[in-house]
């Protein structure tokens, strides 16, 4: 049974064997430490949550009502789906903490309109929407020196929604 755990035994109950065979080692005690990946996306979400809370505060703000947030279907989400007026606004909110890999207006790329093109369809036949006019609009939430700025582009791209 060189070089592997033996089966049901515990993650991290033995060490890898070595060649007299496996030993058992000593229980690491203290909280399990977090990978480095867990740790980035726990930030990524709890920076999405904020930029999509001050989206919504700025859109209301302008006049916007907010039929849904983080809706979700097969193949992609809506961050959020507002009226403005007569038309339906599918939003892609981008929160940015530094430029480093572009603005945030410009990180919405051609796969992300389809699958928000695929979900905003989703939910205008599920909602009896079909006749109803609508747009893509994006708003970008980057933080400059720690303050908030939010900036809303209307129209920002279109996509065919019916085949």
């Amino acid at each position: 049974m060189e070089g592997r755990r033996p089966i049901g035994a515990t993650r991290g109950a033995y060490a890898l064997a070595s060649p007299g065979g496996a030993r058992p080692l000593e229980r690491a005690t203290g909280p399990p430490v977090a990978r480095r990946g867990a740790i980035v996306s726990r930030c990524r979400s709890a920076l999405g949550k904020i930029g999509e809370d001050l989206a919504c505060r700025e859109l209301e703000r302008r006049g916007y009502a907010i039929l849904a947030r983080r809706y979700r279907r097969h193949g992609g989400e809506l961050d959020i789906v507002a009226r403005d007026g007569a038309t339906v606004a599918f939003i892609e909110v981008k929160a940015r903490l530094a430029q480093t890999f572009g603005a945030a207006a410009e990180a919405v790329g051609g796969v992300k309109r389809r699958r928000m093109a695929r979900v905003a369809l989703d939910y205008l036949t599920r909602h009896r929407l079909a006749g109803s006019p609508c747009r893509f609009d994006v708003v970008a939430v980057e933080f400059k020196q720690g303050r908030p700025v939010v900036e809303v582009f209307q129209n920002a791209f279109d996509v065919p929604l019916w085949p």
